[in-house]
């Protein structure tokens, strides 16, 4: 499966098979949610936090080309990624792109 940002993949053609996504929604235990609350006192990187994101990223990524893959497609074009605060340390992640299949 290819996974690109563009709207396009150099020296293919092919057809939208339509609008794929895949979610998830994370949150960090309340003793690391504590600990990265001391943090923002002191300021720096807030490590837990980067780790929750980047495994809700993988995990919507996942899932959107296991959308695409059950439409038969080969690729995924102009993907896309959103996130939103659910609540204290909880968020949304969101991964969504078009399926295509070459020519």
């Amino acid at each position: 499966m290819i996974l690109v940002n563009t709207d396009y993949i150099s020296g293919k053609e092919f057809e939208m098979l339509g609008i794929v996504k895949g979610s998830t929604i994370q949150s960090k235990n309340v003793g690391r949610d504590i600990t990265q609350g001391f943090k923002t006192l002191v300021g720096g990187e807030l490590k837990a936090y980067n780790e929750m994101m980047n495994s809700a990223r993988a995990l919507a990524t996942k899932r959107m080309v296991e959308e695409a893959e059950s439409m038969n497609a080969d690729a995924i074009v102009n993907i896309r990624y959103a996130s939103a605060a659910i609540m204290t340390g909880a968020a949304e992640v969101m991964a969504y792109g078009t399926a295509v299949k070459f020519k």
